[in-house]
């Protein structure tokens, strides 16, 4: 730095530039801002035109309330707004906008006209400014009750930054996706959006869960809605509700979660942490969930107000909100059942036909909801069914006592007990995945239910009911630990320190020992007997950095669920192994009771359907 230089105040025009680099970093990062200005004005309907991917114009039009024509000037002056005034307005702040510097920064960086009027008002009013010297001209103008603002030519008189801007169909597809987060945060308001003179999306409003589900499905494809599960919950002034994609209907990239709090779309590590942890045991390695979620709170305690793009959101509570986030998900991905799964592709089918009919029971509410289920969880022991057990025609209540979890963890490795030898058809209702009729090359298992045929890993399936049943016995046994002859020194900081010591009682819980030396040293006396062969200093160590960052940790579970994991492998049935008709109804009716039975351990299926209608298509039949 020039020793010589001196301190002097920044132009406006050079002040608005800079923060432009925060709030606009391309025309979607423009998008957002205009169109979060319209949601708050209170409008119904938004029509977007975009030309060249919005490097050309961005004109953004809505039938909100308008702006005054003596607070047009204003509203393109930085920090100024009309959403917040004291500091305490910021702790109860709903508007999605309230910085007050988005149409200034918007307008240092391109030619910016914003046509306005209110429902008072007997005329509209104009105002338009340039980059270059920022000065804005007010005239009458026509226009209805509402706004239009008009981008053009972004980036003009900053060269430098026009050319970090990407081809026009990835532009584009930026500033759809803003649109599509925006369209599913905001129900009630209709979306319209042409770009280049042809319209890409047209969004009606949609007011009751039919209308709704038709929006996502729009937004995030059918199959999405066909594979996901509705759920509604609310606890301790927390309610979230939504969809989630069901395991098996993973993506390759992280490109279909929407998350909301309050209505704000975000994307915040400690959510994406709990969504994280509810699927780790059901998820392929390397795919991504699916979902659409939506967390409402009290606003007076999450800060909104933590980054310029407003992306990211602090958690007054973390914890709690971490704890509630990741109880329901597992509670919900857990209930599913092989019913369920049969049964949503056909709710969704009749929910999205043009009548309109009764399917529009789908939703938080309906047939398929998990609402009532999630309200109290059922005791872990209700996963346990006696191998062989016939259908019963609905999911079963009661589980079996510790006494006998226990015994089944010892015998993990037994046999498939012996089951009746047949399950006649005439008898009762047909179980969810029906009943075996062959098995093929020692692998699969082929079993006709009512939609047609079922093919099922039989390995993988069994793998993964072995291993549920180990978790529970390993719930109701607890965890023993196991004292380290020569105590392992660990050297942490005075932070990781004071936390191990505050979390004393939950190590110990889970088979740890923990002492503290120092200030910043901690020895492990004992860890978990299941764990004798991990490596004790780096599982402490990496357990105390998601206590400092998450507030919570299952890294230990974690390691006991994959020892467990390898446990149920060896003991499953391996592949080539004849069974009888009998142990292979057996198994069915223990995936229709087990947890997450419809993947195995590592996250692969274990059984799919192939409907009458598919099998026409395989054969050309009906053509």
């Amino acid at each position: 730095m020039n020793s010589e230089a001196r301190i002097q105040l920044l132009s406006p025009r050079l002040a608005n530039q800079i923060a432009a680099g925060e709030v606009v970093e391309r025309p979607a990062s423009v998008i957002k801002e205009l169109l979060e200005n319209s949601l708050d004005s209170g409008a119904r309907r938004i029509e977007v035109d975009v030309e060249q991917g919005g490097v050309k114009l961005l004109r953004v039009r809505d039938d909100g309330g308008g702006i005054a024509a003596d607070d047009l000037p204003l509203a393109l002056a930085r920090h100024a707004t009309s959403k917040i005034r004291e500091l305490e307005d910021l702790e109860q702040v709903m508007s999605l906008g309230f910085r007050g510097e988005a149409l200034a920064s918007i307008s240092s960086v391109a030619r910016l006209t914003l046509t306005s009027r209110t429902a008072a008002a007997e005329q509209a009013w104009q105002v338009e400014t340039e980059g270059r010297d920022m000065q804005s001209r007010v005239q009458p103008a026509a226009h209805p009750v509402g706004t239009s603002v008009e981008v053009r030519d972004l980036f003009f008189n900053t060269p430098a930054r026009r050319k970090f801007l990407k081809a026009e169909k990835t532009e584009f597809d930026h500033l759809q996706e803003v649109i599509k987060r925006l369209a599913l945060a905001r129900f009630d308001v209709a979306f319209h959006l042409r770009h280049n003179g042809k319209t890409v999306l047209g969004l009606h409003e949609a007011h009751d869960d039919v209308s709704r589900a038709r929006r996502v499905a729009s937004v995030c494809g059918t199959a999405f809605l066909e594979q996901a599960l509705p759920i509604e919950i609310e606890r301790n002034g927390l309610r979230l509700w939504g969809w989630v994609g069901l395991p098996t209907f993973s993506r390759s990239q992280a490109d279909l979660q929407y998350f909301y709090v309050n209505g704000r779309t975000v994307r915040d590590k400690l959510v994406a942490h709990a969504v994280r942890q509810a699927y780790r045991d059901v998820l392929f390695n390397g795919r991504h969930p699916t979902f659409v979620l939506f967390l409402e709170i009290d606003p007076a305690v999450v800060d909104v107000n933590v980054h310029p793009t407003k992306h990211e959101v602090r958690f007054r509570d973390g914890r709690m909100v971490h704890d509630f986030l990741y109880g329901t998900l597992h509670r919900a991905l857990g209930d599913v059942r092989p019913e369920d799964q049969l049964a949503a592709p056909a709710a969704v089918s009749g929910m999205l036909a043009p009548t309109g009919q009764a399917a529009g029971e789908f939703g938080p509410q309906g047939e398929i909801g998990l609402a009532a289920s999630l309200l109290e969880p059922p005791p872990r022991e209700s996963l346990w069914r006696s191998p062989g057990a016939g259908y019963q025609g609905q999911r079963p209540q009661a589980g079996v006592p510790a006494a006998e979890a226990q015994g089944a963890y010892r015998e993990f490795f037994a046999p498939l007990a012996a089951a009746p030898a047949s399950l006649p058809e005439a008898q009762g209702d047909v179980p969810p995945l029906g009943y075996a009729i062959a098995q093929l090359k020692g692998v699969y298992i082929l079993a006709e239910n009512v939609p047609g045929l079922v093919l099922v890993d039989m390995h993988a399936a069994h793998e993964r009911i072995t291993y549920e049943r180990l978790k529970v016995a390993m719930a109701s046994e607890g965890l023993r630990g196991q004292p380290l002859l020569v105590p392992e020194s660990l050297a942490v900081s005075q932070r990781e320190a004071d936390c191990a010591e505050e979390h004393a009682p939950w190590f110990q819980r889970l088979g740890f020992e923990l002492q503290r030396l120092g200030p910043e040293s901690l020895a492990i006396r004992q860890i978990p007997a299941l764990l004798k062969q991990a490596e004790a200093n780096r599982l402490v160590a990496d357990v105390l950095a998601d206590l400092l960052e998450y507030g919570t940790s299952d890294r230990i579970q974690a390691h006991l669920n994959e020892l467990l994991g390898t446990m149920a492998c060896h003991g499953a049935i391996r592949a080539n192994r004849r069974l009888t008709l009998p142990e292979m109804n057996a198994l069915l009716r223990d995936m229709e009771h087990t947890e997450r039975s419809g993947q195995c351990n590592h996250g692969r299926p274990t059984w799919t359907q192939l409907g009458m209608d598919d099998l026409d298509k395989l054969f050309l039949r009906g053509r």
